[in-house]
């Protein structure tokens, strides 16, 4: 399949809640951080839906039930129904399910949130690999009071060739206190004491996107993310547009460097992009303007950026009288997001032109962004 090489943000004339029917929202470092609602989430969400924009909230942590989920966003002020969560773990039991027999033990090493998703795919959930019968060992997040032993169990019945499902491999998961181990670290410790490699549901693989469009009935989804290899991949891969907020675990030089799957349709702070359009990023006469910025890969990889003088035409920012005061736009009102979109098309263009343009400090420094 052949899809095509974004080599900048794009535009869009629409609010993203008006041009779009659904929301496909990630959780964690898009709606809350460590249990708490990031900011102007509650009320960006809000105001999308009371305009007519479905919400769905798709997440690869697969350690609450979607009622527990559900309940926990009506604790921050967003109402949200069960039917609209959907995890990584029913995902993952809907995949184990199509390969093994009704009413097969499957061993989980996780949270509830797997063992409710399993018995609703009519599989029964046991705790130890000496079950006779053993048709699956699927892993999920557990939280950060998994016992060590559990890794153990899976390897026990792996080693003995039992088929392995994961839920998801993200590597980390934010918190209120930082960014600490995920799922997909468990899945490595068992990796390596198995040398096996588990079928993985999650995303940004096709059994999550899949799961998603099945419980939503979505026709024009936007996949609303914080990290480029799970959500901003899994919108790639599902061929549907996606909206990169930076509330979580992807700063602004990281999106710099994504590679053609890991780039999103748009980029915005957080969820109140999607009350607004997008701003258009064009040509300049040397590199991209977007919205009083104009951003230059130069030849020896170096990304600059520049601001419109008055008569529209570009300068070379020299330092003088124009520093940034801490408030990230050059004194000047800049947006620096428009900074950044720029910056992308500068960065994205010159990759796919193999020209080097990995020092982007400065440029992100004048926007506050580094």
């Amino acid at each position: 399949m052949t899809r095509q090489i974004r080599t900048s943000p794009a535009a869009c004339d629409q609010s993203l809640h008006q041009a779009y029917d659904t929301a496909l929202l990630d959780l964690d470092g898009v709606v809350y951080a460590g249990g708490r609602a990031i900011g102007h989430a509650v009320e960006s969400l809000a105001a999308a839906r009371a305009d007519g924009m479905h919400l769905a909230y798709v997440t690869n942590n697969a350690l609450r039930t979607p009622e527990a989920v559900a309940e926990h966003l009506g604790e921050l002020g967003i109402p949200t129904d069960a039917a609209e969560v959907i995890t990584s773990a029913q995902a993952v039991a809907r995949l184990i399910a199509e390969q093994v027999e009704p009413g097969s033990k499957v061993l989980v090493i996780g949270g509830e949130g797997l063992r409710v998703a399993l018995r609703e795919r009519g599989l029964v959930p046991v705790e130890s690999a000496d079950e006779e019968g053993l048709a699956a060992v699927v892993q999920g997040y557990g939280g950060p009071d998994l016992a060590w032993g559990r890794f153990a169990e899976a390897s026990y019945a792996i080693n003995r060739g039992v088929p392995w499902y994961a839920s998801n491999t993200d590597l980390t998961i934010p918190g209120a206190r930082g960014i600490a181990p995920g799922n997909g670290a468990a899945v490595e410790v068992v990796r390596i004491a198995t040398g096996a490699e588990p079928q993985v549901a999650g995303k940004p693989l096709p059994p999550m996107h899949r799961e998603t469009v099945l419980r939503t009935g979505a026709k024009r989804p936007l996949v609303v993310g914080d990290r480029l290899d799970t959500d901003i991949e899994g919108a790639f891969n599902g061929e549907v547009d996606s909206l990169l907020v930076l509330t979580g675990v992807t700063d602004a030089e990281q999106l710099l460097r994504a590679e053609p799957r890991h780039r999103p349709t748009y980029v915005d702070r957080d969820l109140r992009g999607l009350l607004a359009g997008q701003p258009e990023v064009v040509p300049a006469a040397e590199g991209f303007r977007c919205g009083g910025w104009t951003a230059v890969a130069l030849n020896n990889g170096v990304l600059e950026l520049r601001e419109d003088d008055e008569d529209g035409e570009d300068y070379e920012e020299t330092g003088e009288g124009r520093e940034s005061g801490g408030n990230g736009n050059g004194g000047s009102g800049l947006d620096p997001l428009d900074g950044l979109r720029a910056l992308c098309a500068a960065a994205w263009t010159a990759a796919a032109e193999d020209v080097c343009t990995l020092d982007a400090a400065k440029a992100l420094a004048r926007l506050g962004l580094q």
